[in-house]
This record gives C-alpha cells, structure tokens and sequence, in this order.
C-alpha cells in the first residue's frame, strides 16, 4: 500500500508541509478542503516537489462546476509533470444549499455527469475537436482556440471519486480512476458494501479491480505511551460522533447493528450536545474505526485490516511514513 500525508492549514503552512511528506519519504500528499481552498496548495507544491502524487482530498465538486475543474486540474497536473489527482466529494444538501448557494439533486447521477463533462473537455483539448457534451446537469458546447490548453504531454490528471453509500461508489466503479472511502468505514463495510457497489460500475465501464485504485484515510490515535495517545483517542471519539450523525452515513451503523446510536446521535446533534455525543462512542466501536498504539503496533494493524482492499492510505503528517 501507498501511504499519503494528509495536508491542512493556511497556505503557507500546507506549502510546506508538502515538501516535508515528499522528504520524509510518503507517496502522496492529500490537500483536503475546510476551511481553505484544497487546489492552491497542490499548486505550490507541484512547482517544489520532484516525485509524490498530489491530490484532492477532496475537493467539493457540486461548488464548481466541470469547466473550471477541468481547466485548474490540467494546469496543476502540466506544472507537477502528470502527478496530479483531482479528488471529488459531493458534500451534503445543507452545505450545498446553505453555504455555497449552489443547486443540488440527484448526487450521484450528477457526479457521474460532472467527470464525463471534465473528460468531454480534456479530450476536445487533445483532439482539437469541438466541445459537444450535453447532459442533464452540465452543458459545455463553447470550446474556441483562444480557451483551449491544447495537447498535453503528461496526459490528464487522474480523478478519484469520494463514496460512501451504493449509487456514488458504482459511479466511481464506473467512470473514475480511483475511489476514496470515506474515513467512516470498517473494513468490514469496505469489504462486503463497498467492493460490492464498486464492481458493479466496473461492470458497467468492462473494466475490473485492477483498473482503478482504491485509497481511505485512517483514523488514528498514535502516540509513544498512553499519556500520548489519551487526548487523541479522544478527539477520535469526538470525530466519529460527528460523522455518525449524519443520515447520510447511517447504512455504516447499520451494517454493524449500530442504526440505533446513529439516530440517537443525530438527535444529540440538533441540540448541539457534542460532547455529549462522544460517550455514545463504545470501545467496540472505537476499534472497529480507528487504529490507536504506537507506530509499529498500528502499521501492523493497518496491514491487517486493510491489506488486499486498499491500494493507498492516508494519514496525518509525521516525521516518516507508516511502513505497510
């Protein structure tokens, strides 16, 4: 498995922080997108790193649109020498809506049209063909010479797809280069939900496992002694309290008989009891989502959990990589 260093903060920071994955030996650096943008980071680091991949982790798709996507990505994937991948997240209605101000139905077919809108472009690009994709969602039938990149020599960036429930992982099966599981995911979800969903859009495109990589951050408290690791289990509870409130991530609970503690969560939520929500975060539950130990004890149990479903995991920036 590849291991990639999770990336955040202002861009300064995160300049930095990417040139510090690359000497320290990961495979890639993944720009996530809170509260600044996760693009410009990547930009920086393509013109100071020689090797690691950069990536969107992820970038919210349905708060562009494929045009300016398509234009962004291409330029960082020429300036990085091909080792840029644009990863896209669909977010959820509320931050659709309410804080973007952009429309939102049917995620998943919209997703699927917003990656063959970005590729349509690329290749009239390429080919110098005219621009002619006209979906339900997306319409791009402008393409003059003046707005064209041309050719590229390092070919299009790669596109991962972000998935958690069953329609938008057969559309990352179906149209995408990679898929990234959500950090709220067992491996025992990923093995019997996901993979399943993942190979029907495979199907779909005639393709199979091998044709597309699959990467899932990792939550991890890691730490030498326990008066290390305690505050980090912690924030750990505190995380998947949040992400368990969340409907859309109940079929997680689910699948494990949990359904019950999501709703509950959900409940605790709308009243703002968010540290309240933590308690409801058993053991059990906290070693089914996370690995806690030291560097060795939890690369090892990475390996075991994860090893043959993933391709590539991801991780919060140390000094080196976790060996798996």
């Amino acid at each position: 498995m590849k291991t990639d260093a999770i990336i955040h903060g202002d861009l300064a920071s995160a300049a930095a922080s990417i040139r510090q994955a690359e000497d320290a030996g990961f495979d890639g650096a993944v720009s996530v997108e809170i509260s600044h943008d996760p693009f410009l980071p990547l930009a920086m680091g393509a013109a100071s790193t020689e090797r690691l991949d950069l990536i969107t982790g992820i970038a919210v798709a349905f708060a562009r649109n494929p045009m300016n996507v398509a234009v962004l990505a291409n330029d960082i994937n020429r300036l990085s020498g091909g080792r840029f991948i644009v990863g896209l997240g669909s977010q959820i209605k509320p931050h659709i809506t309410k804080r973007f101000s952009m429309p939102w139905s049917d995620p998943a077919a919209r997703m699927r049209e917003f990656v063959l809108a970005m590729r349509a472009i690329w290749e009239s690009w390429e080919n110098g063909s005219p621009l002619e994709f006209r979906g339900e969602y997306y319409k791009h039938t402008l393409m003059t010479p003046m707005f064209s990149q041309g050719s590229s020599e390092v070919g299009n960036p790669r596109v991962f797809v972000a998935a958690v429930g069953p329609a938008m992982t057969a559309v990352a099966g179906e149209v995408a280069d990679g898929l990234m599981a959500h950090g709220f995911t067992t491996p025992s979800y990923l093995r019997d939900v996901t993979m399943t969903n993942l190979a029907k859009g495979l199907d779909r495109s005639n393709r199979s496992r091998s044709d597309i990589e699959v990467t899932i951050p990792i939550m991890s408290a890691v730490g030498r002694d326990e008066a290390e690791i305690a505050p980090k289990r912690a924030a750990v509870r505190q995380q998947l309290a949040f992400y368990g409130s969340t409907p859309a991530y109940r079929g997680v609970l689910e699948h494990h008989g949990w359904g019950e503690v999501g709703d509950e969560l959900n409940r605790l939520s709308k009243q703002g009891e968010w540290v309240a929500m933590a308690d409801l975060i058993t053991d059990e539950m906290l070693r089914e989502f996370a690995v806690i130990g030291d560097l060795e004890s939890v690369s090892a149990e990475i390996k075991q959990k994860f090893g043959g479903l993933v391709d590539r995991v991801q991780m919060g920036l140390s000094d080196e990589p976790l060996k798996i």
